[in-house]
């Protein structure tokens, strides 16, 4: 009768887990794709046990939520938060695999890229004699057009 004690606690692990699938269902955004909610599910589902709520209702369970949220804005959006916040949330979610996820460039990178640029213009410039004004330079930084343009002047590169 082994076999049967098996099955049936088998069929038991399934029903848990159809539960607490059922259970995470109600905190999907509309707004989640597939891709995201399964991802975010794991995360809840995961945490779930360590974070229900006690009997005199301290609200476990609204932060778990929350702590899924940070970790699916800042993995799908790009969203940035607390240093604290983000590695507290990345160590939750070690192990879950997340396949496709978007590559998102900070404002900061863009910027220095930009700056690199403008300094390579200006260094084949200076090769030529040719020096820059502040204010073109500074047409350079803000122009996102062409760069012969922003200095003013045909320049072949």
């Amino acid at each position: 009768m082994v076999g049967g004690d098996a099955a049936a606690a088998v069929e038991e692990l399934v029903s848990g887990v159809r539960q607490a699938t059922d259970f995470a269902e109600q905190f999907r955004s509309y707004s989640e794709s597939e891709k995201q909610w399964k991802a975010r599910m794991e995360f809840i589902l995961r945490h779930l046990p360590d974070y229900r709520d006690p009997p005199d209702g301290g609200g476990r369970l609204d932060q778990l939520l929350s702590l899924s949220m940070v970790w699916a804005n800042h993995l799908f959006l790009g969203c940035s938060y607390n240093k604290d916040l983000l590695d507290k949330v990345m160590e939750m979610a070690d192990g879950i695999e997340v396949e496709d996820l978007p590559q998102f460039t900070t404002r900061t990178s863009k910027l220095r890229q930009k700056i690199h640029h403008i300094f390579i213009i200006s260094c084949r410039l200076e090769r030529r004699n040719v020096t820059l004004t502040t204010e073109a330079l500074l047409r350079l930084l803000i122009l996102p057009t062409c760069r012969k343009e922003a200095v003013g002047m045909k320049v072949a590169f």
